[in-house]
């Protein structure tokens, strides 16, 4: 149940008023953790209707996890903007990257700019993406007690095989947020083609897709960030762990589904299996760096998964690193799902070594990982690979 100051937030609209000469910009970036989402406002007073209009800005980078005090201002530079689904009428929300003082090099937690050079060099190859995000929704009660949504305070609720898709209050926990949740970004024109609750309770998923190219991970950063704004509304904890309890519950994944050109041609799937399906499985370790935090405790190959240690691929499975799904068996071309990613991965990452492991020879997936290892320190590694 939220509190008051947050019940009322939508009656601030009441001050949008017609022929109004002013429009509200959310600038939106990615910290220091690489998982955590910031914002702040600017005023415009015309209506923002190219990404030129918008401004490079600075924020506080060593409030950020970015910078030190003697060092602290970060750039943001928009990259991408949608209607703001919060404040309605002209109002935008605004995909910013981040750099250092001197606007060249990206900041801590930026790997968007190698993401968009991949882009960029296989625009040829027209990579699409459907990604399919999964979290769980967590109880807030003050700073301390945090516990899934519907789950009995301090205890466990019936095991899985009731909640999968389905209806009715002792099954379905949460769905005014993910009902909020699909509207506002479909008010915003994200490419969002769907939600479910998901296996475990209090556990839904939403699908970013098809997208194109840079836009996939653009979309998806927005999404999450409008369902965060809204956790703040209805007064629930949005929970991006792939693994956030332990024990004989699904974790949480971010599935990436992927074609390109050469993938949706005819006998595509020969392609797939014979030239796609090779690459990834040489890649593997490199993808597992960089496809999020705890996976060692998701991929175990149990609750629909692969181990991490093996790279796998079949029709139609689910407990594989990678399916291959029925609309593409029964068309001979198509997509596949890599099930590998973390419900917290960053996906201009993940849609990054995707296309630079599969159509562009890994040019640049030596910079992807050094970028990524000088972000992290340390880095979660398979500590052995089955061939």
């Amino acid at each position: 149940m939220a509190d008051d100051s947050t019940t009322n937030l939508r009656d601030f609209n009441k001050y949008n008023f017609p022929n109004q000469k002013w429009v509200l910009a959310e600038y939106i970036w990615i910290d220091g953790t690489g998982i955590t989402l910031r914002s702040k406002t600017k005023t415009y007073f015309e209506k923002i209707t190219k990404l030129e209009q918008l401004e490079w800005w600075t924020y506080d980078g060593s409030s950020c996890y970015q910078a030190s005090t003697e060092n602290s201002e970060i750039y943001i530079k928009p990259v991408f903007f949608c209607p703001d689904p919060f404040r309605g009428g002209d109002h935008v929300l605004v995909m910013c990257e981040t750099f250092l003082m001197d606007k060249k090099t990206p900041a801590k937690g930026n790997f968007r700019h190698i993401t968009n050079k991949i882009m960029t060099d296989a625009a040829k190859h027209d990579p699409w993406f459907g990604i399919e995000q999964e979290y769980f929704l967590f109880t807030r009660k003050g700073t301390t007690s945090r516990w899934p949504l519907g789950w009995p305070e301090g205890g466990f609720p019936y095991p899985q095989g009731r909640y999968y898709c389905a209806i009715g209050d002792y099954n379905t926990f949460g769905r005014s947020i993910t009902e909020a949740h699909i509207r506002c970004c479909l008010y915003s024109g994200l490419h969002i083609s769907g939600l479910n609750a998901e296996v475990a309770p209090g556990q839904w998923e939403f699908q970013v897709g098809i997208a194109k190219g840079i836009e996939a991970a653009d979309h998806l950063w927005i999404a999450r960030y409008i369902l965060f704004r809204l956790g703040e509304e209805f007064g629930v904890d949005i929970n991006l762990e792939c693994k956030p309890i332990k024990g004989d519950w699904n974790g949480s994944g971010c599935h990436t589904n992927y074609s390109t050109n050469e993938t949706r041609a005819t006998n595509g799937l020969e392609y797939i299996r014979n030239d796609q399906m090779k690459k990834l499985a040489a890649a593997h370790v490199n993808h597992i760096t960089l496809y999020g935090e705890g996976n060692k405790d998701r991929l175990t190959g149990y609750h629909e998964t692969s181990s991490m240690k093996k790279f796998t691929f079949a029709e139609g499975n689910r407990g594989t690193s990678v399916r291959i799904p029925v609309f593409t068996l029964e068309r001979n071309c198509g997509y596949y799902e890599d099930r590998r990613p973390a419900s917290n991965m960053d996906p201009y990452l993940v849609t990054g070594i995707l296309v630079d492991t599969t159509v562009l020879d890994s040019k640049y997936t030596s910079e992807l990982l050094t970028a990524y290892k000088n972000f992290k320190g340390t880095v979660e590694v398979v500590d052995s690979v089955e061939r």
